[in-house]
């Protein structure tokens, strides 16, 4: 790719890295004791300092030893699925979904289920979802706030899918795997609410690579809100499915540096701003979208039907996104404003092109 093309397909850093993250790193590599680089499997004050922020960020008072450190969310959604489900079990997923869902439950030997999102307002269709249960049904995964919609599920529909969820469980308990990623990644000061807060069998996935713009240094977890009824047996049965899955764990400098990186974010009056500029711009062109609650992302309409030919138009332009169908969102595309202020100003006049072209035939 030259350097006048610019790149909104995936949430990558554009820009150097924030120098507290550089030196955090920094500080944490240089070792102080012998076993500083040894096997390390959750390290006790890398679980306090999630647990401490947990508590303070979403008011559940989460332990320590409920806080399963792996080598980021898409592992961890690996080993949560690896503890609870069985041969022949169903997963109900919400599309869109992230790609990798479906091969994560197919590797853990069950069947993906697939829900729509509410088309019209991309909350989450929670009768669709109690229809889509059935006794085979052993989890659900939601990713709140969503990508690529950046919708953030709202308290009411979380208590309206917990009372199904409850429900359902009487045959057999139903997991809640609640994909966070972007839970600090959230617009115009809006609150926030864990389905951890709401529905005690919640399994909440958290990644680090958003908040920190760092998405290959690999760092997240799985925590166990207290509510969460045997929740020592599924600690045990999340470490034995960590090993597993081929010690997933994160390294240990990530691990000792926990308590530094826990303060450090990606600026969201920047992202903000990105996305107001972007959505006032685009609008301005003629394209549809909507104004995301959350994450990096705007999900655009594409002006043709074939989402594919459309991206390929703007590649023409310089500009690079990823087409909808590659998220199960066909007739749109996905702009990451993780995109630095100069590529978002050099592609605006390449989207005016192509829409031009669009409109064109």
């Amino acid at each position: 790719m030259g350097e006048d093309f610019s790149d909104f397909v995936a949430g990558n850093p554009q820009e150097m890295a924030s120098q507290p993250y550089v030196d955090a790193l920094v500080r944490w590599s240089k070792p102080q004791t012998a076993d500083w680089f040894a096997y390390k499997e959750s390290i006790p004050e890398a679980q306090a300092a999630a647990a401490a922020s947990l508590t303070e960020r979403l008011g559940i008072p989460f332990e320590p030893s409920d806080v399963c450190l792996t080598n980021a969310a898409i592992a961890a959604l690996a080993v949560a699925l690896r503890a609870v489900a069985d041969d022949g079990d169903e997963v109900v997923i919400v599309r869109p979904p992230h790609f990798l869902y479906e091969p994560l439950i197919m590797a853990a030997g069950a069947r993906a289920v697939r829900v729509d999102v509410d088309r019209r307002t991309f909350d989450l269709d929670v009768d669709a979802i109690g229809e889509a249960l059935t006794p085979r049904t052993r989890a659900v995964i939601v990713n709140t706030p969503h990508n690529p919609t950046g919708k953030v599920f709202p308290p009411q529909t979380l208590k309206r899918l917990a009372s199904v969820l409850e429900e359902a469980s009487r045959r057999r308990t139903i997991y809640l795997l609640s994909d966070e990623a972007y839970n600090r990644i959230v617009f115009d000061g809006r609150a926030f609410t864990s389905p951890a807060a709401i529905y005690p069998n919640t399994m909440l996935i958290y990644s680090y690579g958003k908040q920190l713009l760092a998405p290959s240094e690999r760092i997240g977890y799985i925590a166990l809100p207290p509510t969460m009824p045997g929740r020592e047996e599924v600690r045990m049965a999340v470490l034995t499915a960590q090993l597993a899955t081929g010690y997933a764990f994160p390294n240990g400098i990530l691990q000792h540096a926990l308590a530094d990186l826990e303060q450090i974010s990606v600026d969201m009056d920047v992202m903000q701003g990105r996305r107001d500029l972007m959505v006032a711009a685009l609008r301005e062109m003629g394209y549809e979208l909507h104004v995301p609650e959350a994450t990096f992302y705007l999900l655009v309409k594409s002006p043709i039907a074939d989402d594919l030919q459309f991206t390929d138009m703007l590649a023409d332009e310089r500009v690079l996104v990823m087409p909808g169908s590659m998220l199960e969102a066909p007739g749109r595309f996905r702009i990451s404003l993780t995109a630095s202020d100069e590529m978002i100003e050099r592609s605006l006049p390449g989207f005016a092109a192509a829409m031009k072209r669009a409109a064109e035939g």
